[in-house]
């Protein structure tokens, strides 16, 4: 059952439009996996920001908030941009059978609510300095640098119908790879001629730099755990069976302000201005009648 306010639908497109901006938002300060993680939450969020949404369009509308012509303009080469030129707009309305009036009037409603979010946030204080210190010290584990290493691999792929046999020859074939380089062979020519991975042709097997985390579990807890120079035992993961080398590691380390400074002050500045925006809408919806059976 779709959400409805004061009698007024909400269509799904406008839930997937507040999603989309929360998970570039949040994109900013989670990794991939993180978000992934918060995407029940996210969702349902995603559900009351179109209420609010639509509370506000509804309030701009009451207070008769008129953006001028320029506004409506800017907006328009903003989207433009953004779904990269005339030419691909032209075919995105043509695809939705929209024109561009319709989506021009869209986004004037649009500006409307900017106009009536800036008079909500006016008197919204920036953060001092004094603000931006105590959220990096009271936040510091977010804004070290995390532990990394940098390591090669060999993998002898297994596929999903592989039969007992199969799994043996394989491991048998990356244990006669392993001997080689123990003998002196470069880990680099053997990932060149024998990895199933393309980082083995293109690079030698390079994996790179990266953290926890970035990789399958169990090939994680390997290489994490290996001195550098070592060359792993065999291990298995899902993808099949892998022969790693670790060759670098970065013990975690203290961030420095200086690299995230502006990037916290743009986080209270919006987190504020949401608070302030927030109480603005609950103040809207306790006089409205908004219909929900939830997700």
């Amino acid at each position: 059952m779709p959400i409805k306010v004061n009698g007024d639908a909400i269509p799904d497109t406008a839930i997937d439009f507040e999603l989309g901006r929360l998970i570039r938002f949040y994109s900013q300060h989670l990794n991939e996996a993180e978000i992934r993680n918060q995407l029940p939450i996210l969702r349902k969020k995603a559900r009351t920001q179109a209420v609010g949404a639509k509370l506000l369009l509804d309030e701009a509308r009451k207070l008769d908030l008129k953006p001028d012509g320029a506004m409506v303009d800017a907006k328009f080469k903003e989207m433009l941009r953004s779904v990269g030129g005339e030419e691909a707009f032209r075919k995105i309305i043509a695809e939705q059978k929209l024109d561009e009036s319709a989506v021009r009037t869209s986004l004037e409603q649009g500006c409307k609510v900017d106009l009536l979010i800036e008079r909500i946030t006016k008197g919204v204080k920036d953060p001092t300095e004094a603000d931006i210190i105590k959220h990096f010290t009271e936040h510091a584990e977010e804004y070290q640098k995390p532990e990394r290493v940098q390591a090669q691999h060999i993998l002898i792929q297994l596929e999903s119908d592989s039969t007992p046999a199969d799994r043996e020859a394989a491991r048998s074939r990356l244990l006669e790879i392993r001997h080689r380089i123990r003998e002196g062979s470069e880990f680099s020519d053997q990932a060149a001629a024998h990895s199933d991975c393309p980082s083995g042709r293109k690079t030698g097997g390079s994996l790179g730099w990266f953290s926890r985390g970035m990789m399958i579990p169990e090939f994680d807890r390997v290489v994490f755990s290996m001195e550098v120079g070592q060359l792993s035992e065999i291990i298995e993961t899902p993808l099949g069976y892998h022969l790693i080398r670790k060759t670098g590691h970065e013990d975690a380390e203290p961030g420095d302000l200086a690299d995230h400074h502006e990037k916290i002050r743009e986080f209270i500045r919006h987190a504020r201005r949401g608070e302030a925006l927030t109480a603005f809408v609950e103040e809207l919806k306790s006089k409205a009648t908004v219909e929900d059976d939830g997700v």
